[in-house]
């Protein structure tokens, strides 16, 4: 399975691939988030550090039941060959209403195929109230039109 764009990396084909990645994990579909990884794929995330795919979306189905009304923008910050930093952040509500903004990092390295191989995160939350969001837009992928990180001063 090839999951295009494909290694080595562009400035433009970067940012595709971060594109995508975002557009995915706001689906909060495990399964289909679960397919972008290698089936041998290593992840470090907080202090869990999931491995292959059944890991994986075992994690991902946890988190999202745990972060509801999730939206995520991603911004690329580097690349090099067959990898890929960003920057993060993403909002959520807790199940006693309680709304929290995550920010963070990840490291990425690709196969040959375009499948991420390794995932590297570092997260921190922030609790804020709900006049604090700055994600407004239906369930889903970021709308075209939204601002990114940058843009909203994040």
């Amino acid at each position: 399975m090839s999951r295009p764009p494909l290694p080595p990396f562009t400035q433009q084909t970067a940012r595709q691939k971060v594109r995508a990645a975002e557009d995915g994990w706001n689906t909060r579909d495990p399964a289909r988030v679960a397919q972008a990884y290698t089936v041998d794929s290593i992840w470090r995330n907080r202090a869990e550090f999931p491995k292959g795919r059944d890991e994986i979306e075992a994690f991902l189905t946890r988190k999202w039941q745990r972060e509801q009304e999730y939206r995520l923008i991603k911004e690329l910050w580097a690349h090099d060959g067959n990898r890929i930093a960003v920057r993060f952040a993403y909002e959520w509500q807790d199940a006693d209403g309680q709304w929290f903004r995550s920010y963070g990092n990840e490291n990425w390295e690709f196969d040959a195929d375009g499948l991420m191989a390794r995932r590297h995160a570092s997260i921190n939350d922030l609790a804020i109230d709900a006049s604090e969001r700055k994600f407004h837009w239906p369930q889903g992928p970021r709308p075209s039109d939204h601002p990114g990180l940058s843009d909203l001063g994040l």
